[in-house]
């Protein structure tokens, strides 16, 4: 695999041949003028001055338009942020026309499960199909065209199954089917949907692109065509008059935390991978899913539902907690949500590799699995927490 920093896309800059490391540094800075500050300002106010581009701060934000211009660079798009990842996922699900159908992996975030849901409730139809079967999106696709959508993750999470994005994008395009690709496990370092024919990319930006589990943020990204054009134009006034827009603070801090996206997700995905390997041969696990690439690992343990709690009250150093992408390592059983898809197996874990020393990183999950192994068996011999319990 190569390096999140070699895996470098074609850059909007003015020199147009930067290394992404570069872009994530120098883009959506200000204009370089005598005694201006090289950061963007935090722009703390709710209406503006007549006459130019932003009368009131519900439409939009110096703030936001620097952050938003660093995240198009990446993706090789024009941006939107949005209030949180929810935000964003909602926002790609309002393209739907009313009537139509949702086309999506069988397994989704767990957020976007809830919203699929909702819209099953009401006139819209949802189609899943597994994330793996590539022959049965492009004959669901056959079966769609203007109007429907197609929802992606790649990989899902929290399986970690793997699209294959440029085909099934192809497919889609080819029917007229708007798709959406949300991105956020693999960033634009690792896959850049817009250029696999996806119309709308969706980040939640409080993960990797932040990185320091300090902000809620999303974002959605369309390509810089007439369509991605028109199809901006919708998903901003989504975010308008649904009111679910962003604080000026928590976008500097987002953007802050994108200056160091090359380096934090290189260390993370190195020591994914590390892991991954070792994990693989630890007598406390039944399966590893790991695609080959990015800084997320699952892993089902040994011992089912009880063992895989076990396992999160023993780390010291992995924290037990629901989130991904920081520099910290977090670790959590998926299946404690209610809300969590059943496909989900009940004994997984989900490991958000960090940039900690992966000794330690190994030291502390290999002795917590030892104990949950053991803690588990404890519990199948009397009362305990039920392998069916969501």
């Amino acid at each position: 695999m190569p390096s999140p920093a070699t895996a470098d896309p074609a850059s909007t800059s003015p020199a147009g041949t930067l290394h992404t490391d570069t872009v994530v540094v120098g883009a959506g800075r200000p204009p370089r003028e005598p005694g201006r500050g090289v950061n963007p300002a935090v722009e703390l106010t709710s209406t503006f001055s007549p006459g130019g581009d932003v009368g009131y701060a519900r439409v939009g934000n110096p703030t936001w338009s620097a952050f938003e211009t660093a995240l198009g660079e990446l993706e090789g798009g024009v941006a939107l942020v949005h209030a949180s990842g929810m935000g964003a996922i909602s926002a790609g699900l309002s393209l739907l026309a009313p009537g139509g159908t949702v086309l999506a992996p069988d397994q989704t975030y767990n957020g976007t499960e809830d919203l699929l849901a909702a819209l099953a409730q009401g006139t819209a139809q949802v189609e899943r199909v597994h994330a793996t079967d590539t022959d049965g999106f492009l004959a669901a696709l056959d079966r769609l065209g203007e109007g429907d959508l197609l929802w992606l993750e790649s990989p899902t999470n929290p399986l970690m199954d793997v699209v294959d994005l440029p085909v099934v994008l192809a497919r889609a395009r080819e029917r007229g089917v708007t798709s959406v690709v949300d991105n956020t496990l693999s960033t634009p370092l690792l896959s850049r949907p817009l250029q696999l024919g996806a119309d709308v990319v969706v980040h939640s930006v409080t993960k990797y692109l932040s990185g320091h589990s300090d902000v809620v943020l999303g974002a959605t990204v369309v390509a810089a065509t007439a369509r991605g054009a028109a199809l901006g134009t919708r998903l901003q006034r989504h975010r308008t008059l649904h009111g679910a827009i962003a604080g000026p603070l928590e976008v500097f801090l987002a953007l802050r935390g994108l200056r160091t996206l090359t380096v934090r997700f290189e260390r993370a995905c190195a020591n994914a991978a590390d892991l991954a390997g070792r994990l693989a041969s630890h007598p406390a696990v039944e399966r590893v899913r790991y695609p080959g690439q990015g800084a997320m690992i699952a892993v089902e343990v040994v011992g089912g539902a009880e063992a895989a709690e076990a396992v999160c009250e023993a780390t010291a150093v992995w924290l037990h907690s629901t989130s991904l992408g920081g520099v910290e390592s977090q670790i959590e059983r998926r299946r404690r949500h209610a809300s969590e898809p059943l496909v989900v197996p009940v004994n997984l874990l989900r490991l958000s590799v960090g940039i900690e020393h992966v000794d330690d990183l190994w030291a502390d999950l290999d002795q917590a699995l030892s104990r949950g192994v053991a803690a588990g068996a404890d519990a199948s011999a009397g009362p305990g927490l039920s392998a069916s319990r969501p």
